[in-house]
C-alpha cells in the first residue's frame, strides 16, 4: 500500500538534492547540533537540510519563514530522519539493488540524464561525490520507506464489518460503479413548509410527474422546486442526500430530509452498475509430489516420479498412490486434492502445467523449486469473484485512510521515544515556542 504522502516522500527529497549546486563542505571542525540515539546531526547536515526545506518551499510556492524558523524546522525533520534510521539499522533493512537503480534512475530521467553512468558524470562535474552522496540518500529513504510500510500496515485493523459498512456508504457504492436515477422535490418557504413536505411525499410515492406536483403544492408562501437529476454516480450528488439514497430500493421514496436550505425528498427510480464482473478461472487440481531428501537423491526421486506416472497412465487410482507416496503431507491425506486453485496461488512452473493440462489428463511429470510433480486437473469452472474483488478494494480503500493517520501516530511515537539532545538551544522548537 502506498499512500501520496508516501509517493512525494521520495521525489520531494531527491529533487531538492539534484538543485543543490554543491554539496556542504565538511570541515574539520565542523559541530555537532543535535545528537539522536546513537547518531550525531552535524551543522553542515543543518546547513544543507535549510536548503533543501527552502528549496521544497519555494517550489511549492509556500512563504519561507525567517532563517532560524527554517532552521529550527529543517532541525526537527532531521532529528525525525535519524529516528527512523535508527531503527532501519537496529531492524537492518537495507533497499535492494534493482529498486534502488530504479529509484535512481527515474530520478536521472526527470533531470535530462537517461543513464546512471551519465547521471553520475553530470552530478560528479558539478560538485565531486554528489552522485555517491545522492545515491546513499536515496538508498536511505527506500529503507525507511519499507520500515514505515511495515510498522504502519501491522498497526492498521479492519473487520469484516468495518468492509460491509464501507460499502453500504456512497462511496462505497461509487467505489463499486454503481449509479442512480433520482427524482428530487426540495419543498421551502413558510411555516407551514414540513407540512406540505410530507403532502408532496406521499404523493411522490405513488407519482412521477414532479412538475405536475410541484405546480400543486407552490403557493401561500411555499416554494416547491423538482428535479430529474438522471442517470449519475453517487459522488456527484450533495453528502446529505447521497446519504438517504444508498439504503433505498428502486422505486422507493426517502424520508425528509431537513437541511438549511429547505426539506428535500428523493425518489429512486434506478440503480445501475457499472462494474465488470470478476470472473476468474479455477482449476480443481490434485498432485504428487515427490521431494529429494538426504535419503531420495535428485536422480531417485526423478525415478520415483516417473515410476508413479507410469502407474497412473495404466490405470492405477490417483489418490492412493497420492496418499502413498506424495511428500505433500496435507494434500496427500486427502488424495492429493489442492480443491479449486486461483491462477497466480502457486508457483509459475505449476501454474503453467495446471493451466496446459485437459481436464481428466495425467501431465507429464515436470519440477518445480519444492520437487518433482504429477498432477491432474479434474474440473475447471469461472467463479464470479466480485464480492471478494470489492472486498479487497475496500479493504484497500479503508487502509488508505488509515494509514496517513497511523503514520503521522508513528512518528510521533518514534521522535518521542528517540533520546535527543540538541547542543545549539536556540535551534529547539520547544523551548522556543
Amino acid at each position: 500500500m502506498k499512500t501520496e504522502q508516501l509517493k512525494r516522500f521520495l521525489k520531494a527529497s531527491t529533487l531538492a538534492l539534484c538543485m543543490t549546486a554543491a554539496l556542504p563542505a565538511f570541515a574539520a571542525n565542523d559541530q555537532i547540533v543535535a545528537v539522536v540515539d546513537n547518531s550525531v546531526i552535524l551543522k553542515s547536515d543543518l546547513a544543507q537540510s535549510v536548503v533543501e526545506l527552502k528549496q521544497q518551499l519555494e517550489m511549492q510556492k509556500r512563504p519561507v519563514p525567517p532563517q532560524h524558523i527554517l532552521e529550527q524546522q529543517a532541525l526537527e525533520q532531521l532529528i525525525v530522519r535519524q529516528a527512523q534510521l535508527e531503527q532501519v539499522k537496529r531492524y537492518n533493512i537495507k533497499a535492494d539493488e534493482k529498486s534502488l537503480n530504479e529509484a535512481v534512475l527515474k530520478v536521472a530521467q526527470q533531470n535530462g540524464a537517461n543513464s546512471l553512468e551519465t547521471f553520475q558524470q553530470k552530478l560528479d562535474k558539478s560538485a565531486p561525490g554528489s552522485y555517491a552522496f545522492l545515491r546513499n540518500r536515496i538508498a536511505e529513504d527506500l529503507a525507511m520507506n519499507r520500515l514505515r510500510q511495515q510498522v504502519v500496515m501491522s498497526r492498521i485493523q479492519i473487520s469484516d464489518q468495518d468492509v460491509d459498512n464501507f460499502l453500504k456508504t456512497p462511496q462505497g457504492q461509487a467505489a463499486l460503479g454503481n449509479q442512480v436515477h433520482i427524482l428530487h422535490v426540495r419543498v421551502s418557504g413558510a411555516e407551514n413548509a414540513a407540512q406540505v413536505a410530507q403532502q408532496v411525499k406521499a404523493e411522490l410515492a405513488q407519482n412521477n410527474d414532479i412538475q405536475a406536483i410541484s405546480k400543486k403544492y407552490t403557493g401561500n408562501g411555499v416554494t416547491v422546486q423538482s428535479a430529474d437529476m438522471g442517470l449519475r454516480n453517487l459522488t456527484d450528488i450533495p453528502a446529505e442526500l447521497a446519504a438517504r439514497i444508498t439504503p433505498l430500493d428502486v422505486g422507493q421514496t426517502s424520508e425528509l430530509i431537513e437541511v438549511r436550505d429547505g426539506i428535500h425528498v428523493v425518489k429512486l427510480l434506478e440503480r445501475k452498475s457499472t462494474e465488470q464482473r470478476a470472473l476468474v478461472p479455477q482449476y480443481q487440481t490434485r498432485h504428487i509430489l515427490i521431494q529429494p531428501s538426504e535419503v531420495v537423491s535428485p536422480e531417485n526421486a526423478k525415478h520415483m516420479i516417473d515410476s508413479i506416472h507410469n502407474r497412473l497412465k495404466a490405470g492405477e487410482d490417483f489418490a492412493t498412490l497420492a496418499a502413498t507416496f506424495s511428500n505433500d503431507a496435507g494434500s496427500a491425506r486427502d488424495g492429493g486434492s489442492l480443491g479449486w486453485v486461483n491462477p497466480g496461488v502457486m508457483v509459475p512452473e505449476f501454474e503453467n502445467q495446471m493451466k496446459n493440462t485437459a481436464k481428466g489428463e495425467i501431465s507429464a511429470p515436470f519440477q518445480t523449486q519444492f520437487g518433482w510433480h504429477v498432477l491432474q486437473v479434474t474440473d475447471t469452472r469461472q467463479q464470479d469473484m466480485t464480492r471478494e474483488y470489492q472486498e479487497r478494494m475496500a479493504r484497500q480503500i479503508l487502509g488508505e485512510r488509515q494509514f496517513d493517520t497511523e503514520l503521522d501516530s508513528w512518528l510521533r511515537e518514534t521522535r518521542n521515544n528517540a533520546f535527543v539532545e540538541i547542543k545549539d538551544p536556540s535551534l529547539d522548537r520547544k523551548k522556543n515556542s
